[in-house]
């Protein structure tokens, strides 16, 4: 008889232990589905034109030619390529022009432009209104105008044109400014004089950093409206109805150019 409860304890322990193990397994199955993490949200869309400012500005061979690096550890901030809330109040595509600033805004979607800093030569500080992209071309042929030629009598070696490159006063890429169907002779146009940035220039309309002109122009697929603005208060806006043209900075629009449709 003494042996009779001894087996029954024994037995009783290891059913007791037996369930224990298998509640516990059951248990730890529920926790570890309970508390595996939910996956990781795909990465919002970047936009591969921006980035670090040493990136941006880095030495790159853009259609064969060879453009060098900017050094911007020399150029103010503010006039880095960037995404700014938008202040010009203009629709999505529009350019604009800030002559007091230095800037020039690409209006975006969502409330947000691309800012670029900019040169302006007299042609491009002293005329204000608007106009229309209809023509742009990737590493221009540059020509002096006959009046250019008559002031700076060293220019008449490009009577028939300066060839394309880095050193060319029109840079890698040049958008052609049209008012009515007719060439306003006002240009948004690269340079290699990148120290220029943020001033006032002796010629050109509106010069960019090589590598700014080169994204702009990505941009712009069709023909845009441009403001060119003494500032971007009511009163400037009002202001920008100046029907002057621009000083020619060159012989015209090139032949091969493309016109935007």
């Amino acid at each position: 008889m003494s042996d009779i409860p001894l087996f029954s304890v024994r037995l009783n322990r290891r059913a007791f232990l037996g369930a224990s193990a298998l509640g516990a397994l059951a248990v730890s199955a529920c926790t570890t589905t309970n508390v595996a993490p939910p996956p990781p949200d795909a990465a919002p869309p970047s936009d591969p034109a921006f980035g670090d400012a040493a990136s941006m500005y880095a030495a790159r061979v853009d259609e064969g030619y060879q453009l060098p690096a900017i050094p911007v550890a020399k150029v103010d901030p503010k006039f880095v390529r960037q995404i700014v809330a938008d202040p010009t109040g203009e629709k999505p595509g529009t350019i604009v022009v800030d002559t007091s600033e230095h800037f020039l805004y690409l209006v975006r979607d969502g409330g947000t432009a691309i800012r670029y800093g900019v040169s302006l030569g007299k042609a491009g500080f002293g005329w204000t209104g608007s106009a229309v992209v209809q023509a742009r071309k990737k590493w221009p042929v540059w020509t002096p105008p006959p009046e250019m030629i008559q002031r700076r009598p060293e220019l008449a070696k490009y009577k028939d044109g300066m060839p394309p490159g880095p050193q060319s006063p029109l840079g890698a890429r040049a958008l052609y400014l049209f008012r009515d169907g007719r060439d306003t002779m006002y240009r948004l146009h690269g340079t290699p004089e990148w120290d220029s940035i943020g001033k006032n220039a002796s010629s050109g309309c509106v010069r960019f950093m090589n590598q700014d002109i080169i994204d702009l122009y990505s941009r712009v697929n069709g023909p845009a409206q441009v403001f060119v603005r003494p500032n971007l208060s009511a009163a400037g806006k009002i202001m920008a109805v100046s029907s002057k043209t621009a000083e020619p900075i060159d012989a015209g629009v090139p032949k091969d150019a493309e016109f935007l449709k």
